[in-house]
């Protein structure tokens, strides 16, 4: 019953209820500032010297700011788990590059500013998982590429997108047609050329456009502006209303652009800086009858072409207008043509036909098309009979004319190059092509007495294989011309014309007096002769062992020599050889005589009879006494 008593008596020191303990919280990271007391959680890094994203993050926080550090990439790791977060600032960083799925855990992610770092391009899987995201800030970066499904997954909730001060020469123009629920879209101080046609006409709620300082010269009319009355939003002006800003672009003030002047504009300052005429000029203070173009005008195409099927042939039309007009091509059969397996067009209006068949012959029409109207000129093509085979590994040669594979041959000789250019005949059998070789040709033509006060002739031609023309200019007393530094194996227009003093005006006139076209012979293959580079190495290489050989044959001539001297060289072996013996002359008596050096005996006498008894000489054969 004791125990009641005490048990009473400890109860008041207890509390009646025990708070809820709180969740545990991962440590702020250093130099940070966390706000986990209440929420929403929030973890603040500006400026705190980071060198990568914190592992110690809290993974509840819903705001996140970590921008001016030096960050300068984002993984995987980094941010995964953060469900919660609805604001990631990683603005003003050095990021060059963001792992892809580096935000695929950020669901709830209302708000992503990139803005200020390193980033080149952007691509598909680098924004998964962004599936809420409204807020997309990528402005000064260096982005030069956005792949087309990088927005896909916030494509249905973006409202603001800002891809400002960047290097973009083109945007995926369909992606951006998607974003139907975006209100703000900057594209300024870009490298932008060209906007297509339609590219916002589904962006119903954009209010705000921003292509300030690109490289635009026209803006193609939208079905978005057209719905709306307004393209500035000044003071007082309903809250539909678009702002559009296009200042600081090279802006061509033609015909294309009056649907834009006819729209009310009065707070901006955009300039033409082109024609010529309307360069420097305010565009609000231009006069719509002052938007004009200029139809297109077909200034070159080629002349009548002739190929043997199977080889390639090229249609060239080069046409000028304002706005620069359109080239496309028709076939002989009424079909538009453009890229496939055997033909292929180009911008400059070129035509090539990679393999031309015996059904592609006939008249070809160059179409060139603009704004203000259309040109067309017709050009011949004939598709003759194929060449014959030829034995690409012969060893045989063709024998040259006369010598040289140049010499010019007479129009009679049964020569492929000549039954080729009489296939097609000339345009005027004034002038004459009478001999021609491989990178030759004579050309003549008759006297024109008719035409007075000639001051010279003028040749002009051009290969088939090329657009440009050569010029010529010959003395008014010359009735023929020998053209060279022809390519081989082309077919060649020549036109001669007549300059004269008109009578009339006073002025230098032109008068044609006549085109041809012939075909230069095919290049002879040498044969023979060895190559340059062959002599030079065979001589080399003999030069070469004339010198070893005389080495080798000096060099034993001195080992003989070294040998038959006594391993001495020439010259010192008597003056050093140590004397080994004595020589003394005696009459028949015996006995050593002095080594006194005997002087040089006189000429010889005759019937002297001189005994030489030469022996050892040394301690043992010292002289006994007397």
């Amino acid at each position: 019953m004791a125990v009641f008593p005490l048990l009473l008596c400890l109860l008041p020191l207890a509390p009646a209820s025990s708070p809820p303990q709180p969740a545990t919280t991962s440590p702020c990271p250093r130099r940070c500032r966390c706000q986990t007391q209440s929420l929403p959680l929030s973890v603040l890094c500006p400026g705190a010297g980071l060198l990568f994203v914190p592992p110690s993050l809290d993974r509840r926080a819903a705001e996140l700011r970590l921008a001016d550090n030096f960050i300068a990439a984002v993984r995987r790791r980094d941010l995964a788990n953060m469900t919660g977060l609805l604001h990631l600032s990683l603005s003003r960083n050095t990021i060059r590059h963001v792992a892809a799925g580096a935000f695929a855990d950020l669901r709830a992610l209302r708000a992503l500013h990139l803005d200020g770092n390193r980033l080149t391009s952007l691509g598909e899987g680098q924004l998964r998982g962004l599936v809420n995201l409204r807020h997309l800030i990528l402005s000064n970066n260096q982005l030069a590429a956005l792949a087309a499904g990088a927005l896909d997954d916030c494509a249905e909730t973006l409202e603001d997108l800002d891809l400002s001060y960047n290097n973009l020469e083109q945007l995926p123009w369909e992606a951006l047609g998607r974003l139907g629920n975006v209100n703000t879209l900057g594209l300024d101080h870009n490298l932008l050329a060209s906007v297509p046609a339609g590219a916002f006409s589904r962006l119903h709620k954009l209010a705000r456009l921003d292509m300030t300082s690109n490289r635009l010269t026209t803006i193609p009319p939208d079905p978005l502006f057209s719905r709306l009355q307004l393209l500035a939003r000044p003071r007082g002006s309903p809250a539909s209303a678009l702002v559009l800003a296009f200042g600081g672009n090279p802006l061509h003030c033609n015909c294309e652009l009056v649907w834009l002047r006819r729209l009310a504009r009065e707070d901006d300052l955009e300039a033409c800086a082109s024609p010529p005429a309307l360069g420097g000029r305010y565009f609000w203070a231009v006069g719509e009858e002052e938007f004009v173009c200029e139809p297109p005008v077909v200034t070159h195409r080629s002349p009548p072409l002739a190929v043997p099927a199977g080889r390639p042939a090229a249609l060239r039309c080069r046409a000028v207008g304002d706005p620069e007009p359109r080239v496309r091509w028709v076939s002989p059969q009424g079909r538009l043509l453009g890229n496939s397996s055997r033909a292929r067009a180009f911008p400059n209006g070129t035509l090539e036909l990679l393999v031309t068949e015996p059904g592609d012959g006939g008249i070809f029409t160059c179409i060139a098309a603009n704004a203000a109207g259309e040109a067309t000129a017709a050009v011949e093509l004939t598709v003759g009979p194929p060449p014959p085979p030829q034995l690409a590994n012969s060893t045989s040669c063709d024998p040259p004319r006369d010598g040289d594979p140049d010499a010019l041959t007479p129009p009679s000789a049964a020569s492929a190059s000549a039954k080729v250019a009489d296939t097609v005949p000339p345009t005027d059998r004034g002038v004459q092509v009478t001999e021609h070789g491989a990178t030759a040709a004579l050309v003549q033509w008759p006297d024109q007495r008719p035409i007075p006060g000639i001051r010279m002739y003028q040749i002009q031609y051009n290969s088939s294989a090329d657009d440009i023309l050569v010029y010529r200019m010959i003395p008014a007393d010359s009735r023929s011309f020998l053209l060279t530094d022809l390519a081989s194996g082309r077919t060649y227009d020549l036109c001669v014309l007549a300059v004269y003093e008109d009578g009339a005006t006073g002025l230098t006139a032109t008068r044609p007096v006549g085109c041809a076209r012939f075909s230069t012979e095919p290049a002879l293959r040498p044969c023979g002769a060895p190559h340059a580079p062959f002599l030079g190495g065979t001589m080399i290489i003999a030069l070469g062992g004339v010198i070893v050989a005389s080495v080798l044959v000096f060099i034993f001539v001195l080992l003989m020599r070294y040998k038959v001297h006594g391993g001495q060289p020439p010259g010192k072996a008597k003056a050093s050889a140590p004397v080994s013996s004595v020589c003394s002359q005696t009459n028949g008596a015996l006995g050593p005589t002095p080594t006194a050096p005997v002087p040089e005996p006189a000429a010889p006498r005759a019937h002297t009879v001189v005994q030489l008894d030469c022996e050892p000489w040394g301690p043992s054969h010292e002289p006994a006494g007397p």
